[in-house]
């Protein structure tokens, strides 16, 4: 057997043996910039576990790594955390080649592995709470439904204390360097909100009560092993904290405007708004479309307080971007937001009620109907879009003063 990948030992009954995807730069519309791993690992009870699999093309690569530790025929149980292809992509290979007694997942998960995969597969259901047997060591089974899908659930290995799991608390990142703690805290901070906005914003409210359900099971937790990204071996309350000031979406002076231009009259009234929230003592962070991904909008919005959007009129519509990011933002409902729309048009001004619909639809308070300018903005016309701005800097300060 080819063992050019290595494992890496975490601990003496528990490994990594995941793969390293360099070269993704896109995950479902979410842009990667730095990569991604897709994380299994390998736990050597008296039951030989592997939990999670990885990407299909990464078959070889994870295969080659169990070889570094034992013959893969010898594992006996498969557990499936989260049933999406990038962790479960391989498990009929690998139940193909190995035949393990059991492939273990929530009571959705088996559901969605009979789904994906339509073929003979020894699935067993397990249920929130239920605890089972390795020989020399236990697992300990979490549900976590809906984060951030039905299936999704943790692992907890008993005697080790390393909580698996699954899709929290991890990131889109590659690096040779398994642990969290050697690598640039900015680098972790900035990937981590990045695929919270983007992957687990809708379900802030779950993840208020997840956390609030592993603190009171009182677990010892010696590591936290996600299913992307590095490990957490220390400081791993610091991932803890970060989700729960996430999903608790507390008030913020930031502004973003989000714009798509044609002749610059939109971009100027951006500016001029956003020179208005500045002046106020709030922030403003402009995010023109045509330099900015989607995923990094909802990455600034995340922890900000307000929405504006800026576009003018082409063919009765807003600009292909701006409705393009509308729509990916709409999915992810993010909370707790003031904002309105602004724009130029030359002879149909329809985009700024088009697009204040849509911020009513995704229940953002608006403040005011907007502006919209014909063709270039006058004096009078960036005057409007400071005070504009002055308003929404203003509310997010009150807002800020508010829950001191």
């Amino acid at each position: 057997m080819n063992t050019q990948f290595k494992a890496f030992k975490l601990t003496d009954k528990v490994y990594w043996v995941g793969a390293i995807d360099w070269g993704l730069r896109d995950f479902h519309g979410y842009a990667t910039e730095r990569g991604s791993t897709y994380n299994a690992y390998l736990v050597l009870g008296d039951k030989v576990t592997l939990i999670d699999t990885v990407k299909k093309p990464f078959f070889q690569e994870m295969l080659s790594r169990i070889s570094d530790v034992i013959d893969p025929k010898k594992i006996d149980f498969i557990v499936s955390n989260h049933c999406e292809m990038d962790h479960s992509g391989t498990i009929p290979e690998m139940v193909d080649l190995v035949k393990p007694e059991k492939v273990i997942a929530s009571e959705m998960g088996v559901k969605g592995l009979a789904d994906h995969f339509h073929k003979d597969i020894p699935l067993t259901a397990v249920k929130d709470g239920e605890s089972m047997s390795l020989g020399n060591t236990s697992l300990k089974f979490i549900e976590t439904r809906m984060i951030h899908w039905p299936d999704s659930m943790f692992t907890y290995l008993e005697d080790e204390k390393i909580l698996f799991s699954s899709d929290a608390f991890g990131m889109h990142l590659a690096s040779s360097l398994r642990y969290a703690d050697e690598i640039d805290f900015g680098i972790l901070h900035r990937e981590m909100k990045k695929y919270f906005a983007n992957i687990l914003t809708p379900f802030s409210p779950l993840i208020l009560k997840l956390l609030e359900k592993v603190t009171k099971l009182n677990l010892p937790i010696k590591m936290v092993a996600t299913a992307h990204g590095p490990i957490w071996r220390k400081d791993f309350n610091t991932a803890f904290e970060l989700y729960s000031k996430w999903s608790k979406k507390e008030a913020s002076a930031k502004a973003v405007i989000v714009l798509d231009t044609m002749w610059h009259s939109t971009e100027t009234m951006a500016k001029a708004i956003g020179e208005g929230i500045n002046s106020t003592g709030a922030n403003a962070v402009l995010l023109p479309l045509n330099s900015t991904h989607r995923s990094d909008v909802i990455t600034e919005v995340l922890d900000a307080g307000a929405l504006l959007v800026g576009s003018p009129t082409l063919n009765g519509n807003m600009l292909p971007r701006v409705a393009d990011v509308l729509t990916y933002m709409k999915g992810l409902k993010p909370q707790n937001l003031i904002g309105c729309a602004f724009g130029s048009y030359g002879w149909n001004g329809v985009v700024v009620p088009q697009i204040n619909q849509i911020l009513k639809e995704m229940k953002i308070d608006l403040v005011g109907e907007g502006i919209n300018i014909k063709y270039v903005p006058d004096e009078n016309g960036l005057k409007q879009c400071f005070e504009l701005g002055t308003e929404i800097g203003n509310r997010l300060i009150q807002l800020v003063n508010r829950f001191k």
